[in-house]
């Protein structure tokens, strides 16, 4: 009886330190996607302005009709709660869903496909955690006859540029300003004008558009110095990313004060080690002169 006791009391002894060390693990992973999250703006595009956290809806117009943002809420029947962890990967960093059919290209999966994979881990846990919403995301409305299954690779193979995904996150300057601006905050996906099929001009790469994915005009942030960021200080550009104001004094408005602001968080909880890192690389980018009123 005694041994029995004593192998009892040493298994209880082994298992429990391992069991608060896996759950120590879990949230430190859980508490890295919320910071990735907020560093890729609170994932903005699926929360209608004042309306439900994550729950998906908003109207995003495309060259063909009108497609809307999906819910990203662990619910089980219209969000992500029912797909595995590989099927969330999938769907953001090759665009495909569970049944098979292509997402279109208005979801970045084209640049997260270079997102570290420790982060992309560390998302997935994050999105675990959205508390279910029930809201069915509204059909793609097209004035044209459209397949995704022939249109959606065409389009990819035409214009489509996948990444690798390294395992680790540059830590810090000017690589880790590209991975974050390219793969995490996607600055270029709203800053890098597209053509009449929704294709990235990359040749005019961050140089603005006087009719971003909304319609509005968006900045541009090359460093020319006549029509960009050229004469602002990495200080002057880790202060709007955090803040939402300019050097002077202006605020921002549209999308990019949703980014910053977040629903539950966005760039506004980026450490400023990161906004820096972002400002040096967009002053080392080719300067691109390009006037946006």
């Amino acid at each position: 009886m005694f041994y029995a006791i004593f192998a009892a009391l040493a298994l209880v002894a082994v298992l429990v330190p391992r069991s608060v060390h896996a759950q120590a693990a879990k949230d430190m992973m859980i508490e890295r996607g919320r910071y990735i999250f907020a560093v890729a703006g609170g994932c903005a595009c699926h929360t209608i302005p004042d309306g439900t956290p994550h729950v998906g809806g908003r109207a995003f117009p495309i060259p063909f009709g009108t497609v809307y943002a999906t819910n990203i809420t662990s619910d089980k029947e219209t969000g992500l709660g029912s797909w595995s962890d590989k099927e969330i990967l999938n769907a953001m960093t090759k665009g495909v869903r569970p049944n098979g059919e292509k997402l279109l290209p208005v979801m970045p999966y084209e640049a997260y496909s270079g997102m570290a994979e420790e982060d992309l881990k560390a998302v997935i846990a994050y999105l675990r955690t959205l508390k279910p919403a029930r809201k069915e995301t509204p059909r793609l409305k097209s004035w044209l006859p459209f397949s995704r299954s022939l249109i959606v690779p065409l389009w990819l193979k035409l214009f489509g540029r996948f990444s690798t995904p390294p395992p680790k996150a540059p830590k810090g300057g000017i690589e880790r300003g590209r991975y974050l601006v390219d793969h995490v905050s996607l600055c270029g996906d709203c800053h890098t004008p597209r053509n009449r099929l929704g294709a990235p001009r990359r040749a005019r790469y961050l140089a603005g558009t006087a009719g971003g994915l909304l319609g509005e005009p968006i900045s541009n942030i090359t460093p020319d110095k006549r029509t960009g960021i050229g004469e602002w200080s990495r200080d002057d550009i880790a202060d709007l990313t955090l803040t939402g104001f300019k050097p002077n004094l202006d605020n921002v408005q549209g999308l990019m004060e949703e980014v910053i602001e977040g629903v539950s968080q966005g760039y506004k909880n980026m450490t400023r080690e990161d906004a820096l890192a972002i400002a040096d690389y967009l002053k080392s980018a080719q300067p691109i002169s390009n006037k946006i009123n």
